[in-house]
């Protein structure tokens, strides 16, 4: 297996979309918008990812400040590749780019939510998500 980790990779959105398609993360990811897609790509400030060849497989997408908090958006690890250690590397290097106190923080695709544990991550109890389209209360 040779597969080669990059922070500095251009990634298509075509490349992108067919590895979500290839992941569990499809369900959940809007694939069939461009747009958007293209927007989590640019957007992303910490982007590491898993080539194997010229093939996509695997992706760390990251918003992070890098030295408070860093919001691990994707970790997709085509279904193929699973199981050897692609996912656990590219966490590693994604911590590899932050500073000494720097938390990464993620919600775990229902299938991944016990995969996080055995890796030293912390259960967090409290975490809310306000819906597209759904307007913010009045308190």
């Amino acid at each position: 297996m040779n597969i080669d980790y990059r922070t500095d990779a251009a990634i298509s959105v075509a490349d992108f979309r067919d590895l979500l398609q290839r992941s569990t993360l499809a369900e959940r990811r809007p694939i069939h918008d461009r747009e958007c897609l293209a927007g989590m790509l640019t957007n992303s400030n910490l982007i590491v990812s898993a080539w194997q060849a010229d093939t996509l497989v695997g992706i760390a997408r990251s918003l992070t400040d890098f030295h408070y908090a860093c919001y691990l958006s994707d970790l997709a690890v085509d279904a193929a590749w699973q199981g050897r250690g692609i996912g656990r590397e590219l966490q590693r290097r994604t911590l590899a780019q932050l500073g000494p106190e720097c938390s990464l923080i993620l919600v775990a695709a229902p299938a991944a939510n016990g995969y996080y544990a055995h890796l030293g991550y912390e259960n967090h109890p409290r975490c809310w998500v306000l819906a597209p389209g759904r307007p913010l209360g009045s308190a």
